[in-house]
């Protein structure tokens, strides 16, 4: 049986859309860890009768509910004179509390005025959370079966209280199982083919192991995920069943978990002592700062040039003048020359180049926004792909960038990589 929770956040200005609620996925991957389920995640604003139907609606589902904002000193910060009101309890000062924020104030030479005083003033109920970071202390309750904790929205603030205090005192209060997560990332294939393709071994999938299809730009994950009290064991079953996926899409499988494809192509250039440069066109660098991203992409990775402009693709790739005024630069020619050049120029093992119509604009009835060449050379030949990608500027840089590093990987695969999987 698991142990579940909701999160609470509290906070006008997150429903408007002025601050992003980062702490409640932090929060969700930390009680993860620990084998705490999240069921739900709350977002209400400043409103009393909002903030007692939440904490009544997740006191009846869920055994712990952690709740971050609305702790600070002035008059539009309600909850902690709400959570009085809620477990019908007066209001107190907390001798500890306010010993604390007097000496940080002490410490920082700032006057302690009677509102920065009124931090220290908690439920008479709660246990107080020492907070060294700030001036709010966090409040823990164990009521009616059920454990609320309330926590300043600071994000490290939060997630001091969470790592010093919270995480421990739930680990020590519950008898939590193992929740164990593995993600195999795919890529070159659509969710909707994939799920196809391995229906067979989703059809067999054990019922205890859970699975999620999880897409995002170019790529699909696979999440499988199952509970009990020996992680060994579960990490044994859940490997099982992947060897077994390998016979349905392992052509597809790039990588698990932390994984990204930029990093399983950079370990493949390393394994074999290889190198690579980029050409770029549409992608204006993307392609190279993806590269560049993983520590340690200096060994492999030489440089890159921006061939925004046609002068830049012919006066520094060479690119045939009259191959841009037969072909124009979004095609495949051009891209197979930018490919080679810049190998040569940069003398790498491989060379990738890329060239687009990125959009909004620019687009022709022949070649419409989202047509984007991709180019590889290598040391055996020149091979290329096309794309037809969407009309969104941002969206159809990174797909590109992050489909020319598919083709590498495949690329790699096919001349003497076949079987490598990042762990």
């Amino acid at each position: 049986m698991h142990i579940t929770a909701h999160i609470i956040t509290i906070g006008d200005e997150i429903l408007y859309g002025q601050i992003l609620d980062t702490n409640a996925q932090w929060m969700s991957q930390q009680l993860d860890s620990i084998g705490v389920k999240v069921t739900q995640r709350l977002t209400i604003g400043d409103i009393k009768e909002e903030i007692l139907n939440t904490l009544k609606y997740s006191e009846d589902r869920a055994d712990i509910i952690l709740i971050t904002g609305g702790l600070g000193p002035t008059e539009d910060d309600l909850t902690k004179p709400i959570l009085a009101e809620y477990f019908g309890v007066e209001m107190k000062m907390d001798e500890q509390a306010l010993a604390d924020v007097t000496a940080m104030f002490k410490r920082f030479k700032f006057e302690l005025t009677p509102v920065n005083r009124l931090q220290a003033n908690l439920p008479s109920n709660c246990t107080m959370i020492p907070n060294s970071l700030g001036t709010a202390p966090g409040m823990w309750f164990d009521e009616n079966n059920t454990v609320f904790v309330s926590m300043p929205g600071v994000p490290f603030e939060m997630k001091e209280l969470m790592s010093s205090f919270i995480i421990p005192k739930l680990k020590e209060q519950f008898d939590l199982p193992v929740i164990y997560h593995k993600v195999v990332k795919t890529i070159g294939i659509g969710e909707s083919w994939l799920a196809d393709k391995i229906k067979p071994w989703t059809d067999a999938l054990p019922k205890h192991i859970g699975l999620a299809f999880l897409p995002s730009l170019r790529e699909v994950k696979l999440r499988l995920t199952t509970s009990g009290n020996n992680v060994e064991l579960l990490q044994s079953e859940t490997d099982i069943q992947i060897e077994k996926l390998k016979n349905y899409a392992g052509k597809y499988i790039y990588g698990y978990n932390k994984d990204s494809i930029e990093s399983v192509v950079g370990s493949l250039l390393v394994t074999k002592n290889e190198t690579i440069s980029t050409a770029e066109s549409c992608t204006g660098g993307y392609l190279a700062h993806m590269l560049t991203s993983v520590p340690g992409s200096s060994i492999y990775f030489k440089g890159s040039i921006i061939a925004y402009a046609n002068e830049v693709k012919t006066e520094q790739l060479g690119v045939n003048q009259n191959t841009l005024d037969m072909h124009g630069a979004v095609s495949e020619q051009t891209v197979i020359e930018m490919a080679e050049s810049v190998r040569t120029k940069f003398n790498t093992t491989y060379g990738i180049a890329t060239s687009g119509i990125a959009g909004p604009d620019g687009g022709t009835k022949e070649k419409p926004v989202g047509t984007v060449w991709i180019a590889i050379a290598t040391p055996t030949g020149t091979q290329t792909k096309l794309l037809s990608l969407a009309k969104d500027r941002m969206l159809n840089i990174k797909a590109s960038s992050k489909s020319a590093l598919a083709l590498a990987w495949q690329i790699f695969k096919q001349l003497s990589y076949e079987g490598f999987h990042s762990k």
